[in-house]
């Protein structure tokens, strides 16, 4: 079994999506291992998206993910990365597939209802920095 970090992002808790996004990963095989809401601060939000620091959109992404609150949480299942990659669907909701995440629940682009994982290494990167016991 394979664990991944996901994020329900601030659009998709402000606009009451967050227990229909849950309800999807788990209907699509994922068990919900720890999760908590929280508002992350400029500083978590510029640690956690450092990797991004030098690309042109990380300023609206901290601004985005500081804007209220979000809930992080770890997700358990055999080949839970990619799994999760296929179930959340493309960055752009217009290009997602019908069925995912993104496709039922993003607004645009930028607010894009949820963060995933993209390797292993993230995953553990990323689920040691919300959850330092898991």
């Amino acid at each position: 079994m394979e664990r991944t970090l996901a994020i329900i992002k601030p659009d998709a808790v402000e606009r009451g999506h967050a227990g229909k996004v849950l309800a999807h990963l788990e209907s699509a095989g994922f068990t919900l291992k720890e999760a908590r809401m929280e508002r992350l601060t400029r500083s978590q939000a510029e640690a956690f998206y450092e990797v991004h620091r030098e690309r042109p959109f990380y300023g609206s992404l901290v601004a985005f993910m500081t804007s209220g609150p979000c809930i992080p949480m770890v997700l358990e299942r055999e080949d839970a990365v990619a799994h999760l990659r296929s179930v959340i669907g493309a960055t752009d909701p217009a290009e997602a597939a019908e069925g995912t995440v993104r496709k039922l629940f993003a607004e645009s682009k930028e607010r894009n209802a949820i963060h995933a994982s993209d390797s292993l290494d993230n995953a553990a990167r990323e689920i040691g920095f919300f959850f330092r016991d898991a």
